[in-house]
């Protein structure tokens, strides 16, 4: 048997595989075991020879050790579980069922336990091997069933596009659903606070790095700068307005339309345009933290596409989550400023005219987003804008609206009390000549 499982490890994946596989489970801790519910289907085990009858039924009579053999060398085998950051390593295959692919009691934990220790398919049952779904029950023995688990599910190799729907029982509360595509990594089922904070702050960081779009309209945000303390109002306006928009939208404060993204990322891009040609003409820079918070509030909805997709893993701990990524946007957004900042100020010292530069920059940032601005724009006008028909619902959202424009004015006028004099006596003039001035006034 050994011998067996070894020999179909080594050549998985050596046919073709299914283009799109869908991976349901269940994971329930109990007293002093673990129990976790899988269904597959049988398609996504090309390598494995099931027994067959006839034009290619599966002889579900003799398929017992077949299906058990599927079970632990495409589920069991790309599967870790952890109690307390501790592998579970004595699990034990309790159950084997092949389903029909009409069969629904995956729809809940209870018909799919039900179903997996109940009565197998008769013999006789005429149904295409590759039709079929293999459910499997395992037992993992555990400490506590209050304990902190966390699942690392590497069976993205299944199929081209793997997608695995995976309920979390937790006791005492509610079930908890995952839903992703490919391999997520460690997954926390009932994450603490830290946990949720680390990996948020750092789904934060790397997000900022890798938006190319977010980066170059900083970019032109800090390229008429060379101090840091210039860009305070302008960094501090953008964090505080990008936060705020965040925060919204995390809390359903957004409208629920198709059209909403592809308009906010056609707005992402036709703000780096704006800024660029602002450069290009000459930076006004004691109005620049105004533009920096206008401006933030639609890359804060950008953010917020991201996070929707992730914020399932953040267990109770939604807050903590989105301070923490923002707190990764903003430690992105240092480095980068860390980086840019002293990158120019040699290069417009040493290596080009500062005006000169700044055009040249400009113009580079200019001509890649105005690209994107059609582009986006082009996808934009493929969906039709509705106004919502007014019942009780739209007019909820107009009231969390209203909220948020209460809450966008109330920050707008603290940061006129703080920065609102900022730069003042700075008249608008060529960009070299107005950061002499924050030079000299800093």
């Amino acid at each position: 048997m050994t011998s067996l499982i070894f020999a179909l490890s080594s050549q998985l994946f050596a046919h073709e595989i299914p283009a799109k596989v869908t991976v349901q489970a269940f994971v329930k801790p109990e007293d002093g075991r673990l129990r976790m519910l899988v269904r597959v289907p049988l398609e996504a085990m090309t390598d494995l020879e099931f027994p067959r009858r006839g034009p290619g039924y599966l002889d579900i009579g003799r398929a017992d050790q077949a299906l058990k053999d599927a079970a632990t060398v495409y589920v069991a085998h790309s599967l870790e579980i952890y109690e307390e950051d501790i592998r579970l390593v004595n699990g034990r295959i309790v159950a084997v069922r092949v389903s029909l692919p009409s069969n629904r009691s995956f729809s809940n934990y209870e018909q799919a336990l039900a179903h997996v220790t109940g009565v197998p398919l008769p013999d006789q049952t005429q149904l295409y091997w590759a039709q079929g779904m293999l459910d499997v029950l395992f037992d993992f023995p555990i400490e506590s069933k209050d304990s902190n688990f966390s699942i690392n599910p590497s069976w993205e190799r299944l199929g081209f596009e793997t997608r695995t729907v995976l309920r979390f029982l937790p006791p005492g509360s509610g079930e908890r659903i995952f839903e992703y595509s490919g391999n997520p990594g460690l997954v926390q089922l009932d994450p603490r606070w830290y946990h949720a904070a680390l990996t948020f702050t750092e789904l934060g960081f790397f997000h900022i790095l890798d938006g190319i779009d977010h980066l170059l309209f900083l970019m032109c945000l800090v390229i008429p700068f060379r101090q840091f303390w210039g860009l305070i109002p302008v960094v501090t306006s953008f964090t505080v307005a990008h936060s705020i928009t965040l925060l919204a939208s995390a809390f359903g404060i957004v409208p629920n339309t198709l059209w909403f993204p592809p308009l906010i990322e056609t707005l992402i891009a036709a703000s780096i345009v704006y800024m660029a040609f602002e450069n290009i003409i000459g930076a006004k820079l004691h109005h620049r933290w105004l533009l920096a918070f206008g401006f933030g509030l639609v890359h804060g909805f950008g953010f917020s596409f991201v996070l929707s997709e992730t914020l399932q893993f953040a267990g109770s701990h939604l807050l903590t989550s989105l301070l923490a990524f923002n707190l990764g946007v903003e430690l992105g957004q240092l480095l980068v400023l860390l980086l840019t900042i002293p990158i120019l100020s040699f290069l417009f010292r040493f290596l080009v005219a500062e005006r000169s530069g700044i055009l040249l920059l400009s113009v580079l940032v200019a001509h890649n987003a105005w690209h994107w601005m059609s582009e986006r724009g082009t996808q934009l006008g493929q969906y039709q804008f509705q106004w919502p028909t007014l019942d009780v619902t739209p007019m909820e959202t107009v009231m969390r609206w209203l909220m948020l424009l209460l809450i966008l004015a109330g920050a707008l006028w603290l940061l006129f009390l703080i920065f609102g004099r900022f730069g003042q006596g700075a008249e608008d003039q060529p960009p070299e000549k107005a950061s002499t001035v924050v030079r000299e006034e800093s």
